[in-house]
């Protein structure tokens, strides 16, 4: 198509003519399927790969070229497809990305990130990353959650950092300055979160975030960590129809990643069975107010009749079994035993 295009240009010969493309992102991790919950090398490499082509077709000779539309297509079903700081890190490399092959972009928003009638930001930290890759990169992290669980004796955290060509200057908590050496250490790339620090954030044992730590650099935006407090999420049995079907779930403080879907007799259940690996939002939602893991009538309009085995991931690294039985239109829902 854009060798096509190019010929279009030859042959039109006008020199004031702009070329236009439009990127969602490599797809499985666009819409957070087939186990791609991070944005990992083969999510870089496929802007890469896509920016390259187009620079080398079209800017390389001589043809602007504007990004007209950009982001992420499982913000179409909910923002929280996928998990924050992946989410950060996607934007912050794809416009570097596209700045040094002499590309302008346009962010595509259906009201998702930007209130119209505010005009502000719901997303602040999307827009910080996206306002400070005007000037430069940012730095960014291996993860954006630490994880701590509940009952057992808090460690030291290690994180590495990507750096980009920045210098971590401080941590903060609550707008204050950790001090370095006794809250936390910096070797290289490698950022330590002491043990003391976080027994004190979590003191009060609460399920869930129990605070936020930022992390400032010299340049760009900076970089907040969720201090989490954790135990295995429980699920429970359930009972409910193809239209209609929720497990009931104590997340325990946790965030579901994805969810696998397979027959107990072999094979894997679901749209789009070339892979266990499940779409999310559009097959499964988890809806940490009302407490439950809703399986949606896209998921049941592709599963057979019989036993299923879903395997829910959480960001914790816990992972949790549980049965479902289709019978025609009736769904009866099974957790596994402790």
């Amino acid at each position: 198509r854009l060798d096509a295009l190019v010929d279009t240009f030859d042959a039109l010969d006008d020199p004031n003519l702009i070329a236009t493309v439009h990127y969602y992102g490599f797809w499985p991790f666009s819409v957070n399927i087939a186990g791609f919950t991070r944005f990992n090398e083969e999510t870089k490499n496929d802007i890469v790969q896509t920016f390259d082509r187009v620079y080398n077709t079209l800017v390389s000779k001589g043809i602007p070229v504007i990004l007209g539309e950009y982001g992420l297509l499982g913000f179409d079903k909910n923002t929280g497809t996928i998990e924050q700081g992946e989410k950060l890190k996607f934007f912050e490399f794809l416009l570097h990305y596209i700045q040094e092959r002499g590309i302008t972009h346009m962010l595509w928003d259906n009201g998702q990130h930007l209130d119209r009638n505010a005009l502000q930001w719901n997303d602040p930290r999307l827009y910080g990353m996206l306002k400070a890759s005007w000037k430069g990169r940012s730095a960014a992290a291996e993860s954006d959650l630490i994880y701590l669980t509940k009952g057992t004796e808090v460690q030291d955290a290690v994180i590495r950092l990507e750096l980009n060509g920045n210098r971590l200057t401080a941590l903060r908590h609550d707008g204050r300055p950790l001090r370095k050496g006794s809250d936390y250490s910096l070797e290289g790339e490698l950022l330590t979160v002491k043990a003391g620090l976080l027994s004190r954030l979590t003191a009060s044992g609460a399920y869930g975030e129990n605070a936020e730590i930022t992390a400032d650099f010299n340049k760009g935006e900076d970089w907040t960590f969720d201090v989490i407090v954790y135990d295995t999420p429980v699920l429970q049995n359930a009972a409910g129809t193809t239209n209609e079907f929720s497990i009931p779930t104590a997340f325990n403080g946790d965030r579901l990643a994805t969810m696998e879907a397979v027959y107990a007799a072999g094979g894997n259940a679901g749209p789009q069975n070339w892979t266990s690996f499940k779409e999310f939002a559009y097959v499964f939602s988890p809806s940490y107010d009302t407490n439950g893991i809703e399986l949606t009538e896209n998921f049941f309009n592709e599963v057979n009749d019989g036993e299923v085995v879903l395997t829910f991931h959480f960001w914790s690294g816990k992972t949790v079994e549980y049965r479902i039985t289709k019978n025609g239109n009736a769904i009866v829902g099974f957790a596994a035993e402790l």
